[in-house]
């Protein structure tokens, strides 16, 4: 195939939309991907052959099963189960378990597409995938949890395992949804593995997974501002969402200088113009983790203000880190952000910012780390967690840290370097892109046509 017979970006979409109808976050994912893979294929012969970014936008398996279990009230209730396997040409297919009424196959299909990407960044060998279920864990009794968990994983136990897919935490599971998927796992194949991450400490877990996305996500940044000889010091941030990643994004800016202004959840945003620290940040995690209250709470607690049903992309800011869900930065928002002053933009959610969005960032030249190589850090301890498990060690935390960070630097600067432009700009969605494809297509060359 020549360089002028390969498909321009709108044919190649053609192509996605129409084997994939109706899959409209799936497409964006693809789209965001292939703007800057095409012209790098057209212009690197050994890839032009064998199709492998059409290849990657297929995924390898796709199941898909019903999920039965029984409320408190002893009415059966019915779920519906996914795991999407992506591409493990560079390891074991690796990705979250999503529970959340908003799963749909598009949703998991452009989260193991972005992950395939994501996990290539950090070096270490893992394929991607994601999975899920429409059924939301909120409002729902320990009781309830447990029986949804184990009947998911009674079906979901067939096509895992430690050398062939290794699930972990996303939205609506946490600790306590891993534990009992864990158990059943076990209870089912008699074998003590390392099939799931996020675990707890006492059977398998690694210290700082907890931590590790929201911290990534953060360094990420700090090495884009050392990049540009600036330092967090006095740097205002808002931060959306109040789980895990957000409250510990947070937690990493103050100490590395800078003051987070705001977190949200899907009733609003609280604006805390003294800044989220310390009793504060306790208070949030408690709430969230523990009550699992709302975050209006907060602002009544500590008298700021809330903005109901409202996110918090018009508060003024130096720095913004969107740590929801997806799609929650619109191109209007981004205009936003770009017109009071904000220099970079680092997200900690799955692919948090539209398409026009990001077209807004790049144009106005300001710091933008996308997702895949910005929260890259959860599924980097995900991956010493794996490691740990198949050696049967654990290590200490000042060494997960120090490797945390060694990763994150190491994807900054492939990013940096593949995104480089004229002048002193770095397109780091370019970078990341080109970074997360060329080892993992460098793999699929190596095996053939498969």
């Amino acid at each position: 195939m020549s360089a002028q017979d390969l498909p321009d970006l709108e044919s190649f979409m053609a192509g996605v939309r129409k084997r994939n109808p109706g899959e409209n976050e799936f497409h964006q994912a693809v789209q965001e991907v292939a703007a800057d893979v095409l012209p790098f294929v057209a212009s690197n012969p050994k890839y032009q052959e064998w199709e492998v970014m059409r290849r990657i936008a297929e995924p390898d398996r796709i199941v898909i099963f019903r999920v039965c279990w029984e409320d408190d009230n002893k009415n059966i209730r019915v779920n519906r189960g996914y795991r999407v396997q992506n591409n493990n040409a560079i390891g074991p297919y690796k990705g979250g378990v999503r529970f959340h009424p908003s799963v749909t196959l598009s949703v998991l299909k452009f989260l193991a597409f972005e992950q395939t990407f994501k996990n290539s960044l950090t070096s270490l060998p893992m394929g991607g995938g994601k999975g899920g279920s429409d059924f939301n864990p909120k409002g729902k009794s320990d009781g309830e949890v447990m029986r949804f968990c184990q009947s998911f994983m009674t079906e979901l136990h067939r096509h895992i395992g430690p050398d062939t897919d290794v699930p972990a935490g996303d939205i609506g599971v946490g600790a306590r949804e891993i534990g009992f998927m864990f158990g059943q796992y076990k209870r089912l194949t008699n074998t003590f593995v390392g099939v799931l991450t996020g675990k707890g400490m006492e059977y398998g877990g690694s210290l700082i997974r907890t931590e590790a996305t929201g911290y990534g996500t953060v360094y990420f940044m700090e090495d884009m501002l050392k990049a540009r000889k600036d330092t967090f010091e006095g740097k205002i941030c808002t931060v959306s969402g109040s789980g895990n990643v957000a409250t510990h994004a947070v937690e990493k800016i103050n100490q590395l200088g800078g003051k987070s202004v705001t977190l949200s959840d899907s009733s609003g945003f609280i604006y805390d113009k003294d800044g989220i620290h310390g009793d504060k940040l306790a208070y949030v995690k408690e709430l969230k983790t523990v009550r699992r209250g709302r975050i209006e709470e907060y602002a009544k607690e500590f008298g700021c203000e809330f903005h109901a049903n409202q996110r918090p992309w018009s508060v003024p800011c130096d720095l913004a880190f969107p740590c929801a869900t997806q799609n929650e930065v619109s191109k209007e928002e981004a205009e936003i952000l770009v017109k009071n002053g904000c220099q970079g933009v680092s997200e900690g959610a799955n692919m948090p910012t539209e398409l026009p969005g990001i077209d807004v960032f790049k144009a106005a030249k300001i710091m933008y780390a996308p997702s895949k190589a910005a929260n890259a850090g959860g599924v980097a301890v995900s991956g010493l967690e794996m490691s740990q498990n198949s050696a049967r060690i654990a290590w200490k935390e000042e060494e997960l840290q120090q490797l945390l960070r060694d990763i994150m630097k190491n994807i900054h600067d492939n990013c940096a370097e593949y995104g480089r432009e004229d002048g002193e700009y770095i397109n780091y969605v370019k970078g990341a892109n080109l970074a997360g494809f060329t080892k993992v297509a460098d793999a699929m060359l190596a095996y053939g046509v498969l």
